[in-house]
């Protein structure tokens, strides 16, 4: 049922676009399908069906909270911890996740409604500070936003 959907959500940093399908994200947020988006998982156990984690980052990754982390493979991740957006992760796994604005343009609760095929409430824009991202190697950390 959600699979395919664009979605319209409190997650865990702002109000945002979720779907597991990207070319409708950049449709939507008017942006090159080149560039990637982040994807929130609902676990570690997801995250590692996906990609390999380096060993020497594996405890920071189940420390940090609303954390983003740009893995050697060039894709960046975030596991989910907000029980509130867990409720939608939880049945998908995951999704791609981005603001809900039209790319470099503030959020506009019209634009995000009228692009969305499912709106799941209450949205607040109160907690509107996005993740902090780090890029992982095999050796190295450093810290991007």
């Amino acid at each position: 049922m959600f699979a395919g959907s664009v979605i319209v959500t409190q997650t865990d940093t702002t109000i945002g676009f979720v779907s597991q399908d990207r070319a409708k994200l950049d449709q939507i947020k008017q942006r090159p399908s080149g560039k990637h988006y982040i994807k929130a998982l609902n676990s570690l156990k997801t995250l590692t069906h996906i990609t390999r984690i380096p060993s020497q980052h594996k405890n920071r990754l189940r420390r940090m909270k609303q954390t983003t982390f740009i893995l050697p493979n060039g894709h960046s991740y975030r596991v989910v911890r907000n029980p509130h957006h867990l409720l939608l992760l939880n049945r998908l796994k995951w999704v791609y996740t981005t603001s809900a604005n039209l790319s470099n343009h503030p959020y506009d609760a019209t634009f995000a409604k009228e692009h969305a095929d499912i709106l799941i409430a209450p949205l607040s824009e109160a907690n509107r500070h996005a993740s902090s991202i780090y890029r992982l190697t095999s050796t190295r950390l450093k810290r991007i936003r």
